[in-house]
């Protein structure tokens, strides 16, 4: 860790430090809770990842849902790779020998080092999407998980949307609404994106196949400028998890919220 975030640390964060946190803010027994996450905002942790998430199971406990985006995006066609592209002679090299997702074994990509250390821990599940698979742990964590639709991987089959069935609240852990991935059920319910085709590699009967699927094309520019209008209108507290300033608020207004947004200022 660097000695900034040492240097930056009032006191040490530990799992009981957070828990109290957590309990501060308003996270409570029981409730299935999606949380996106920054480790360094956080401060200097004790036992880092490790310390945040069982502090997190501790607060909702067993009668709760943790739910965590697991997302590897870098399973995907070459074609598409912007940031970096890489030479289209090497497209069909990648597309070929790209190793195919399992949800034992697929690193999380972009998505931050407490979700990549939750999707291995003891008693999570996983769900089998390439590109857009969530991790959970809990009451609800195999409901979530399982039937994962490989098309519209954000959309009405997902685990977002179950989420959203189960009145979920969301937990920012130094993050904000530019990554609230909740919104991009909002696109799917606004139909206001265009439906492009993706490919990946999945295993199917224990063999490696490459699987074209359908998508809509997806864009998190807005998300930011939307969750500051909803936070205008709706219920959202504020306070410190650590160092981190946090954000606790329900997932269904929020994507209600983002639904009406995006058909008032995104229409086709």
């Amino acid at each position: 860790m660097k000695k900034s975030i040492i240097q930056g640390t009032d006191q040490p964060r530990t799992t009981k430090t957070l828990m109290a946190d957590l309990r501060a803010l308003g996270v409570e027994q029981g409730m299935t809770l999606l949380v996106h996450s920054s480790l360094k905002s956080l401060g200097w942790v004790c036992g880092e990842s490790e310390a945040v998430i069982q502090a997190l199971m501790d607060a909702v406990t067993e009668e709760g849902t943790l739910i965590l985006p697991a997302h590897s995006a870098v399973l995907s066609d070459p074609a598409d790779w912007q940031n970096p592209p890489v030479p289209k002679d090497w497209w069909e090299p990648i597309k070929e020998s790209m190793p195919p997702f399992n949800p034992t074994t697929t690193p999380t990509w972009g998505v931050g080092l407490i979700p990549e250390r939750f999707r291995s821990y003891p008693g999570v599940y996983r769900s089998n999407h390439p590109n857009m698979s969530m991790a959970a742990w809990g009451k609800h964590a195999a409901y979530i998980t399982e039937n994962h639709s490989l098309d519209n991987g954000l959309g009405e089959r997902s685990p977002i949307a179950k989420a959203y069935e189960l009145d979920a609240d969301v937990l920012f852990l130094g993050t904000d609404f530019d990554s609230h991935t909740s919104f991009h059920l909002s696109e799917h319910r606004a139909g206001v994106r265009n439906t492009v085709a993706k490919g990946a590699p999945i295993l199917m009967d224990g063999k490696r196949v490459w699987r074209n699927y359908l998508e809509i094309d997806y864009d998190d520019e807005c998300f930011g400028e939307i969750g500051k209008a909803f936070e205008g209108k709706h219920d959202v507290r504020i306070g410190k998890i650590g160092s981190a300033t946090s954000k606790l608020f329900k997932l269904r207004p929020s994507v209600d919220f983002g639904v009406q947004w995006l058909k008032e200022h995104k229409s086709k």
